[in-house]
């Protein structure tokens, strides 16, 4: 007992966080990266590799199977943490690892088929905290890994039979957070970084740790992906031949070359690491490429705050709001946008770099000591060869076909491939660095908001969502994650957001 209890308190000295964010919880996931930061605590890149699960946003039911696939995926010892709010963060933090380090919880958990207001099921109710044995009745789930309601452990406690478990969503909404990726797609976190590359400088260059979509949650896609196909069958093709986790049995089918191969039907998304909170591709495998591509349900349900468009917003709304204001938001977007496709080609290094100049920038850090450093970040990630080889040639779109589709921005001013998009954005984050002293007013039609031309009827990410299907049809699986890391749609920008939400 006392052998077991050292070690668990020794495992928790570092735990490995899956981050998973819900739509609408973008500002909670950069105050947990910060965080996590700050600590020296590793991302976890699967379920698998975690200690602690960690759900950063509000609550989105769509979500809540993905949320418990992930869960149920995790080894013990585990802990299950939601933050709702900024600010709660912290305190959340230090309660899982003590959770995930007390004998005493996990052995309840163990045997305790859930509680009622906690875990992964993600009630809508104030800010909830798992692990937090102190706050709850003799005899219920202290480390508030699941609720019977559709929590953790209760996801844990069905079997593969018992129980339909196929409309899984995103990481879910409230609880702990993976999302994407962060980058890994078909279930585990949405921000899973490289854990210990918290650091600035080039340590090895991009394609080091470049994960494809299989090593990168493929195999939990099925699990975790939107609404596990289980009412698509029909349309698939694939009769009642379906495995547990809600994914179609493979059917033969010609390719391209008139090779007969086997077809997989399978969801990208809504929970993987690097990849934009919420949003699913469903898409047909033969071997690794893509013949088909669909796009998910676009919008979270409900309204939500688009934390990158705020200032457009306001300004729309008649709200004073400065231009200095409003592109320093636009280059910390832009350059969360680079962390994310820098971290899915496998630079982790420069993903943190442009993490902490993003971090920088909403803390208010002045154009002075912001502009030089990003002058070098540009030059090494803009001139990188090994990045351009890696990337170049894949998701290619002229400024032309960009513009027919209704994409305005960075993405249809770049007119070509990755390559030529990521290097648009990081000219246009120099340009934006320059302009953070300008205390004109935002005219919200004259300065694009982070993704194009803010329109609250049509926001651009519904545009750039729009464009995926035909750019990742030919492509293979791996070339996916980075088309769409390189046009990055914001899908908190897809439900009707509100001033009431924008101000606060």
């Amino acid at each position: 007992m006392g052998l077991t209890a050292a070690l668990m308190r020794a495992a928790a000295a570092r735990p490995q966080v899956l981050l998973v964010t819900s739509p609408g919880g973008t500002a909670v996931r950069l105050a947990v990266e910060a965080e996590l930061r700050s600590r020296d605590w590793p991302l976890a890149s699967t379920p698998a590799g975690a200690d602690v699960m960690v759900v950063a946003g509000p609550d989105c039911p769509r979500l809540r199977s993905a949320l418990g696939r992930l869960w149920q995926d995790m080894p013990q010892p585990r802990a299950y943490v939601r933050a709702t709010t900024a600010d709660d963060v912290p305190a959340l933090l230090d309660a899982g690892r003590a959770c995930l380090s007390s004998p005493d919880r996990q052995r309840a958990e163990a045997r305790t088929p859930g509680c009622e207001d906690e875990g992964p099921s993600g009630r809508d109710d104030e800010h909830r905290e798992g692990c937090e044995g102190e706050h709850r009745e003799e005899g219920q789930a202290e480390s508030g890994h699941g609720r019977s309601g559709g929590g953790p452990r209760d996801q844990v406690h069905r079997e593969s039979g018992s129980g339909d478990l196929g409309s899984g969503g995103e990481h879910r909404s409230g609880g702990v957070d993976h999302e994407g990726h962060e980058g890994h797609e078909g279930s585990s976190g949405g921000e899973h970084r490289s854990g210990g590359a918290d650091h600035e400088g080039h340590h090895g260059g991009p394609g080091g740790e470049r994960r494809n979509a299989d090593a990168d949650h493929q195999g939990h896609q099925g699990h975790h992906g939107h609404q596990g196909h289980h009412g698509h069958q029909g349309h698939h093709g694939s009769g009642d031949m379906e495995m547990p986790g809600g994914v179609p049995m493979a059917e033969p089918g010609e390719d391209r070359d008139g090779l007969t191969l086997d077809r997989l039907h399978l969801p990208l998304g809504p929970v993987l690491a690097d990849w934009p909170a919420g949003l699913v591709i469903r898409v047909v495998l033969q071997g690794d490429v893509i013949q088909q591509a669909d796009l998910g349900e676009l919008s979270a349900g409900r309204v939500t705050d688009p934390f990158w468009a705020r200032p457009w917003i306001l300004a729309s709304a008649g709200e004073p709001v400065a231009v200095g204001e409003a592109v320093r938001r636009r280059a910390a977007a832009r350059l969360d946008s680079l962390g994310r496709l820098l971290s899915v080609a496998g630079w982790p290094a420069e993903a943190v770099t442009a993490r902490r100049l993003r971090d920088d920038l909403l803390e208010e850090a002045p154009s002075s000591v912001v502009l030089g450093r990003s002058e070098r970040f540009a030059r090494r990630v803009g001139r990188s060869r090994t990045l351009y080889w890696l990337t170049r040639g894949i998701g290619p779109v002229s400024t032309a076909d960009a513009r027919a589709a209704g994409v305005s921005g960075p993405a249809a001013r770049a007119g070509g491939d990755v390559p030529a998009r990521y290097r648009q954005w990081l000219t246009e984050v120099l340009d934006d660095v320059r302009a953070l002293d300008s205390t004109a007013p935002l005219d919200p039609v004259a300065w694009e908001s982070p993704r194009g031309r803010w329109d609250a009827e049509r926001p651009p990410s519904a545009a750039l969502a729009g464009l995926l299907p035909g750019l990742l049809v030919g492509a293979e699986l791996g070339a996916a994650r980075l088309v769409v890391a390189s046009l990055d749609p914001d899908p908190d920008e897809l439900s009707a957001p509100s001033l009431e939400a924008a101000r606060g």
